[in-house]
């Protein structure tokens, strides 16, 4: 965990300051919550995000009673120095409601990043019971096999099947996709590194 510039909050306006929180990934805006400075440096020492409860009072770390922490990868004072930043890997929903985020309740945001993350958590699964942690287990070939397979099956759905259908054949080939990355160690990252280079070529 890291500070993304040599700012640092300045607390000489008061204890308190807002803390905005996204996902390190996907740059979704997932909360706002409050933070003093021993909850800032709990968050430095422990790597997970810690905050300042004003209802209750204390300090309070996120998860601490759901499950559902976040592991801080970076943190950011903004040009004034009176908000901070945690990039975070958040483990569950960030809204106490139960949605992913606090902010837009009732977007289903679940995509290609949280896939990714999911199948990276399925890798030490038991292969007897997660298909993921299966396929990963031989090395790429198994997944090579299955994303042939799949976009056979959407090429064949997309010539003669219902719009459900190649709906469905589309995330089974995106699906086995990100496991084939996952079986070779790499990350969607670098497939987005590769489009945006292609953007705009042509």
């Amino acid at each position: 965990m890291a500070w993304l510039n040599d700012r640092r909050p300045d607390w000489s306006g008061g204890d308190l300051l807002p803390v905005v929180v996204t996902d390190a990934e996907t740059n979704e805006l997932l909360m706002l919550a409050w933070a003093n400075a021993d909850a800032v440096a709990e968050t430095e020492r422990t790597g997970e995000a810690h905050f300042w409860s004003r209802s209750r009072a204390e300090l309070w770390r996120k998860g601490a009673t759901s499950g559902n922490v976040m592991r801080v990868l970076a943190l950011a004072a903004d040009c004034d120095a009176d908000a901070i930043t945690y990039r975070v890997r958040p483990a569950g929903p960030a809204c106490h409601t139960g949605t992913r985020s606090c902010f837009d309740p009732g977007a289903s945001t679940f995509g290609l990043r949280q896939l990714e993350r999911t199948i990276q958590d399925r890798r030490a699964a038991d292969p007897e019971t997660s298909y993921t942690a299966r396929l990963l287990g031989g090395g790429p070939r198994r997944p090579a096999e299955k994303v042939t397979e799949e976009a056979g099956e959407l090429s064949a759905a997309a010539l003669a099947g219902t719009d459900d259908e190649v709906v469905r054949e589309a995330a089974d080939l995106l699906y086995h996709a990100l496991v084939l990355l996952a079986a070779r160690n790499l990350d969607l990252s670098r497939v987005e590194e590769e489009l945006a280079s292609r953007h705009g070529a042509g």
